[in-house]
């Protein structure tokens, strides 16, 4: 038989559990129709060439990312100056000072760490008395909070009597019963913070996708699920409007899994009718939506992560979107619609509810009940739950770059014992569970957080060191307890691989080197399965394949940005959960790096 491609010679990680490792390969259509040793390529004609031992993998999968909110930060542009300060008082001079200086701006953006208020708070008269005319806004340090003023108030329609999405998680902050300006959570912030990323024409839209795609095709992304924005779904779905644009023009060579985003139990009847009408109107060759996705609770250092046993400091336990009615009428519905279920899932109180939520519905339906169900995030859980994944099949999606971090602040939150019992993955892929990895971060900047080989290094290692691709402020070179939830390199492997092809749904094609499948896959000049755990951040592939062709990278802007620029624009991609002390000092490079003007 002619054939396209006759690889042999070579350490080739299949990905497939019935036979890990092989040597040669062939592929024909795009497609590998042989994987094994060299003694079976005589049945194909063509020629040979002998890898001489370089390394061929899958195209990796990346199971939770954010193309449209990436895209959104991207076109907005700027997220602030960080204040240095060490009271209400003075940021509120230094923002002064600034807009005195800067005259006539559209909107000023500051960044600033709540901490700084030393507990007192900052409403929109305080924020109207230096900025009357135009519109001023804040983002906490954390990301999951803003502050504004008057007019942006107006301008977005948030009077005293707009509804909180969640209360006591996504919601509007009030004071005897009139908004302040403070309000919580993405459902709330995300429509200001990129609301001018609407104004911006689709060629714009479509240069930061391709720097995203060009990026994806440089480290070997072939496959992802977009996590979409909450609040937003206006700039969300014009994001999937131009993706399925580029690929009906034959320019996008990634498999994008898509959703649509709800934050509340209100809004599951919407929900599920936008996700059936996004997969009319948005599924492609190489672009799929059938998953709702959930904000079910928030982030660990603002307190609004949902949890089990109470925080140490606060003795307040979170608040989940949904109770355990409602997800359970929620997942049957799904269900009977056939469509799937991805829930954000920062505390053990909201892990804990989607696997009772799960267990209920099976109880009930039995082998009716088809969909995949995913649990994200996995910071902080229950020891109780680590065991129960496998048996209900929930899917756990971990962001192993997050997995090192200062552990004094964990403490803190949890208590010495609880504080050191963070991200769990290893116990809950030794329990049998199906695990994926993800890089989920929210912009495109330099794409540091985007890396795969980041979150394998992390993974493995659980510490930050010189030799990891991150930007100084970033090391940080103590193993983040527990120390034995530190993975190997063929689970990093297979959670990037044909583990993330199953939670997508597209095993059948993708995933893994097997005869039939896509010749998507990866050449490396050495072998990451020996490679050194420290440093393994900085491997890149040589040669990338998708469908059998071979995608040549073409540099974008990211490539031509100085070392400076880089170390800053990190910080834009640092997740939220990320050590105080490492995401501030991110924040006030990004701020004294960047200009607060529109142009």
């Amino acid at each position: 038989m002619k054939a396209d491609r006759i690889i042999k010679n070579a350490i080739i990680f299949t990905a497939d559990k019935e036979k890990p490792l092989a040597s040669a390969l062939v592929v024909k259509d795009g497609k590998f129709i042989y994987v094994g040793d060299e003694d079976g390529l005589s049945a194909y004609d063509g020629e040979v060439e002998d890898f001489n031992g370089k390394f061929v993998m899958p195209g990796i999968i990346d199971s939770h990312v954010h193309i449209t909110m990436g895209a959104g930060y991207e076109l907005v542009g700027d997220i602030g100056k960080m204040l240095h300060c060490s009271s209400k008082q003075e940021a509120l001079d230094i923002i002064a000072e600034d807009i005195r200086k800067n005259p006539g701006m559209r909107r000023y953006c500051y960044i600033l760490h709540k901490k700084y208020l030393n507990d007192e708070d900052l409403t929109k008269e305080d924020l109207d008395a230096v900025c009357p005319d135009g519109e001023l806004q804040i983002q906490e340090a954390q990301m999951h909070s803003i502050w504004v003023n008057s007019n942006i108030l107006k301008k977005h329609g948030i009077t005293d009597e707009a509804k909180d999405p969640v209360p006591g998680l996504s919601f509007y902050v009030r004071k005897d019963g009139h908004v302040t300006g403070e309000m919580s959570e993405g459902a709330t912030e995300l429509p200001i913070i990129l609301d001018s990323a609407m104004d911006k024409p689709d060629s714009e839209i479509d240069a930061a996708i391709q720097r995203w795609i060009d990026f994806c095709l440089s480290v070997g992304v072939t496959g992802v699920f977009d996590a979409g924005i909450p609040g937003y779904p206006e700039f969300h779905e014009r994001v999937y409007k131009r993706l399925r644009s580029l690929d009906q023009q034959g320019k996008l060579p990634i498999y994008v899994d898509g959703c649509y985003v709800i934050s509340a139990a209100w809004e599951v009847e919407n929900g599920i009718k936008e996700l059936k009408r996004y997969q009319k109107e948005y599924n492609t060759e190489h672009m799929k939506v059938h998953t709702l996705k959930l904000f079910m609770d928030g982030t660990l250092k603002l307190h609004s992560g949902a949890m089990v046993t109470p925080y140490a400091d606060t003795g307040e336990k979170g608040c989940n979107a949904m109770n355990l009615e409602e997800l359970v009428a929620l997942l049957k519905e799904l269900n009977r619609e056939g469509l799937d279920f991805h829930a954000h899932t920062v505390g053990e109180a909201s892990s804990r509810l989607v696997l009772d939520a799960v267990e209920q519905v099976k109880k009930e339906l039995g082998d009716d009940f088809r969909i995949k169900v995913v649990s994200a995030h996995l910071q902080i859980q229950d020891p109780a739950d680590l065991n129960r994944f496998a048996p209900l099949g929930v899917i756990a999606n971990f962001t192993p770059w997050w997995h090192c971090d200062d552990t004094e602040v964990y403490t803190k939150l949890f208590g010495e014992e609880r504080g050191r019992k963070l991200y769990r993955c290893k116990s809950v892929w030794d329990s049998g569970a199906l695990v994926t990895w993800s890089s989920d971060t929210i912009a495109y900047a330099n794409f540091e957080g985007w890396n795969p080989y980041l979150g394998m290094e992390i993974g493995m290692t659980r510490l930050v060191t010189k030799k990891t691709k991150l930007s100084e402020a970033a090391y940080y070179d103590d193993i983040f307890p527990p120390a034995d939830e530190r993975m190997g390199i063929e689970e990093m492997l297979l959670g990037y691989t044909i583990n993330g092809a199953i939670q997508l749904g597209i095993e059948k094609t993708k995933g893994s080197i097997e005869a039939g499948k896509d010749a998507d896959y990866l050449v490396f000049d050495q072998n990451l399965l020996t490679a050194e755990h420290d440093g393994f951040s900085n491997n890149l592939p040589a040669e990338v394949y998708y469908a059998g062709r071979k995608m040549n990278h073409q540099p974008s802007d990211q490539d031509k940005l100085s070392p400076e620029e880089k170390s800053w624009l990190c910080g834009m991609n640092f997740p939220y959960f990320a050590a105080e002390a490492i995401w501030v000092e991110f924040l006030e490079a990004l701020g004294n790096a960047l200009d607060v003007s529109d142009e």
